[in-house]
Parts: C-alpha cells; sequence; structure tokens
C-alpha cells in the first residue's frame, strides 16, 4: 500500500505538532536576559550610587551627570543594535552582548575617575537596558501570536521580580564586599552562567527548528488579532507614516522619563513630605507585588481586548500615579501611590508590547523597535536631571509631579486614533 503525498504531509504535521513546543523553552530565556540587564537598569545602580561618589569623590552633580551623559550616549547605537538583530538573529546578538555587558561590570568595578564612570555608565546602560532588556522584549514575537499578550504578561513578571529582588542583593553585596567586587560578582556570574544556557538552547525563530508560529494554531476568528496573520510586514518609513507608532513611543518614552525620574528622586519625594527611606523601600516592595499581578492581567487583556484601550488605561494609570505621589503624607498614601506606578508600569507594558509585531511584523521588528528602544533610554536619562532642575529652582518636587501628571493625558486621549496599520504592498516585478 502505497502513502499519498497529500497523507505524508498530513502525517508530517501531526507529528510537528506533537513535538514540544519550542517557543515554551524560549519563554525562560527571554525572562533571563530581562534579568540579566539588572546591574544597569537604574533600580539596580541606585543601591550603589553613594558609595561610588564618595569612593570616588564626586559632589551630588559630577555623580549624576555622568549617569546622565552615560544614559544619553548609550542610547545612541540601539538602532543599530536593532538593525543586526534583524540581519544577524537575535541568538547572535544575544551572545555578543552577554559578553560585552560582562565586560562592563568590569569597567564599572574598575573606575578609578569620572571619565572612566561616565564610560562604565554609557556601556551599561546601552547594553544593559538598551540591548539585554531590548531583545528579550522581542523574543516572544517570533514564536507566539495568537497567545502572546499572555506569554508576554508571563515574561514581564521578570521585570517585577528583578524590582524586588536586585536591590536585596545589591544591598548585601555592598555590605559584604563593597561595590566594585560587587560588579565583578555580576559580571562573572552573568557570563559564566548565562552564556553557555543561551549558547546551547536559545533560537531565533521556530522555523529554525522546523516549527511555526504558535506552534501551527491560528488565532479564534472572532480574536481582535485574527486578521493581523495575512497583513504585510512594515519597514521602518511605513511604520514612521502610521498614526500607531508614534502614540505607542510617545506613550513608551513618557513612561521611561517620569518613572525614571521618580524612581531616581524617590527618597527626596517622600522626605519633602515628611517620609524617609523605610517607606520608600515600603513603596517598591508595593510597586513590586501590584506590577507582578497587573502583568498578568495586561497581558490577558491584550488577547481579547482593541489596542485604544489599552494605552489609554496604561497612561492614565501613570497620570493617576504622579498625582497620588503628590499626597504622600502618610504610610496608606505612599502605598496606594506604589501600587499605582506598579500598576500602571506593568498593565502597560505587558499589554501593549505585543502590539508591535501585530502592528509592524516581525521582519524589521528589531530596526523598528530600535528606534523606540533609543528614544526610550534616551528620554529615561532626561527624567531625573529635569526632575532635578526642577526641585533646584522651586524648592519643592510639587510643580515636577503636576507636569510629569499632565503629559501622559493628551497622548492617552490620542490612543482612540490609533488603527491598525496597513502596509503598502511593494510592486511586483514581471
Amino acid at each position: 500500500m502505497t502513502v499519498t503525498e497529500t497523507e505524508l504531509e498530513e502525517q508530517t504535521e501531526i507529528k510537528s505538532r506533537e513535538k514540544w513546543f519550542y517557543g515554551w523553552t524560549m519563554l525562560p530565556l527571554a525572562m533571563l536576559a530581562m534579568f540579566a540587564s539588572s546591574p544597569g537598569q537604574t533600580f539596580g545602580v541606585s543601591i550603589f550610587n553613594e558609595s561610588i561618589r564618595t569612593s570616588l569623590n564626586l559632589t551630588h552633580s559630577q555623580l549624576a551627570l555622568a549617569y546622565t551623559l552615560g544614559t544619553v550616549l548609550g542610547a545612541i547605537p540601539i538602532s543599530f543594535i536593532g538593525l543586526q538583530m534583524d540581519r544577524r538573529g537575535i541568538r547572535a546578538v544575544m551572545l555578543f552582548a552577554l559578553t560585552a555587558f560582562s565586560g562592563a561590570c568590569f569597567v564599572l568595578a574598575s573606575a578609578g575617575n569620572w571619565f572612566l564612570l561616565l564610560l562604565a555608565f554609557m556601556l551599561l546602560r546601552m547594553l544593559g537596558p538598551g540591548t539585554l532588556a531590548f531583545l528579550s522584549s522581542n523574543i516572544l514575537a517570533f514564536w507566539f501570536q495568537r497567545r502572546l499578550g499572555s506569554v508576554e504578561s508571563i515574561r514581564q513578571l521578570s521585570t517585577s521580580a528583578s524590582f524586588a529582588i536586585v536591590p536585596i542583593i545589591n544591598v548585601w553585596l555592598l555590605n559584604v564586599a563593597g561595590w566594585r567586587v560587587a560588579y565583578v560578582v555580576w559580571g562573572v556570574g552573568l557570563w559564566v552562567i548565562l552564556f553557555p544556557l543561551f549558547f546551547r538552547y536559545f533560537r531565533n525563530s521556530p522555523e529554525d527548528l522546523g516549527q511555526t508560529v504558535d506552534h501551527g494554531i491560528t488565532p479564534p476568528a472572532d480574536s481582535p488579532h485574527a486578521i493581523q496573520a495575512n497583513l504585510p510586514e512594515l519597514t521602518l518609513p511605513q511604520a514612521l507614516r502610521t498614526p500607531a507608532f508614534y502614540v505607542l513611543s510617545a506613550g513608551t518614552a513618557l513612561f521611561a522619563m517620569i518613572l525614571t525620574s521618580l524612581t531616581f528622586h524617590l527618597v527626596p519625594i517622600l522626605a519633602d513630605q515628611g517620609l524617609g527611606e523605610k517607606e520608600a523601600a515600603v513603596t517598591f516592595l508595593t510597586s513590586a507585588i501590584v506590577m507582578a499581578a497587573s502583568q498578568i492581567l495586561g497581558g490577558y487583556c491584550a488577547d481579547r481586548l482593541n489596542a485604544p484601550l489599552l494605552i489609554f488605561i496604561g497612561l492614565m494609570g501613570l497620570s493617576g500615579t504622579m498625582l497620588s505621589f503628590q499626597f504622600c503624607s502618610s504610610l496608606l498614601m505612599d502605598q496606594v501611590a506604589g501600587g499605582l506606578m506598579g500598576f500602571s508600569q506593568g498593565f502597560y507594558f505587558s499589554s501593549t508590547q505585543p502590539l508591535w509585531v501585530r502592528f509592524f511584523g516581525r521582519k524589521h521588528l528589531g530596526k523598528i523597535r530600535g528606534m523606540v528602544m533609543s528614544l526610550m533610554v534616551g528620554s529615561s536619562s532626561l527624567g531625573p536631571l529635569l526632575s532635578g532642575v526642577g526641585r533646584d529652582l522651586s524648592d519643592s518636587f510639587t510643580p515636577v509631579l503636576i507636569v510629569f501628571m499632565i503629559l501622559p493625558i493628551p497622548v492617552a486621549l490620542c490612543s482612540f486614533l490609533v488603527q491598525q496599520p496597513l502596509a503598502t504592498q511593494e510592486p511586483t516585478v514581471a
């Protein structure tokens, strides 16, 4: 009895579906990549700020200037990194980034003056939040479509976990060995543990293993994202002609600028209202707990609700956060403000992250997201500086908080102008 070609194809498809879908292996790797960026994140560096400043005999303004300039300079090459992701694949860029980021930890550990500190901050910001976190945010888009929102919300849990765990680790390392040894430990630990793991198990896409996105499962017909699988891929110039790109980019940049500023200046913001470092720690803990829950909620909503509502909720939550921090005169209000901060950040990023691939496709995702990440890292550098200047001029953080409360509102209203972008088909050559 001969097997027809059709029957053979059906058997092959069944066998493929029975295999373990490798996207579920890529999920924890994406989470580890996000965690690995922590030594270059603001919450990872801030614990060591005072020790670094006194060790190098710097003023507060000199330390802040090094961090701000390092962040700005570190944002410049990110678009190039995104382009390399498109050309060479995420795996090659990820392995390079892990090695280079470990080296950046050694640069900071050996910094003996302001200029080396500037170089170290530039490398840490470029390779940590600028590259490792950027690559982490793009990994799952190559493996999932139907459940992308849900799996992205799981990946985002690594952010809240890092936010809660890494400062504790850094405090312990600082007390036991000092900031220089702490960064040596981070540099060695990240490379020794993660590089072999990623080298062995990381894959660029399901096609590398003979699999397909979502393991060949198509979205249900009533899904808000069901039609997107048939849309053409958008290039960066095409994406720049869509309202969706600007609304998403503006929202992301605002979150980066405002929340980085809030994190950097949280202790003096609370001190102006009679609270101290203990309450600041409670703020971070409350924020991390609520963030974890809101990330799950945001991912669930991303697979079921349309984009404008998701963007609106996240940005209005950011505005509410800035309002609440103007009234932190008690521990209860401090917890409310911390909860709103965690909710807005967790919901916005977990619900809007899937929109990039759903709106613009996978082919040019690195270049598109690279440009956005440059904007995000650059804007995050401006937040602490603008807030510090505002505090010096007005002798209070309240005017800054009011401005930050107002800024997200017009972008939130513009979210209702967002529609599914349609790419222009490239002409066919006969």
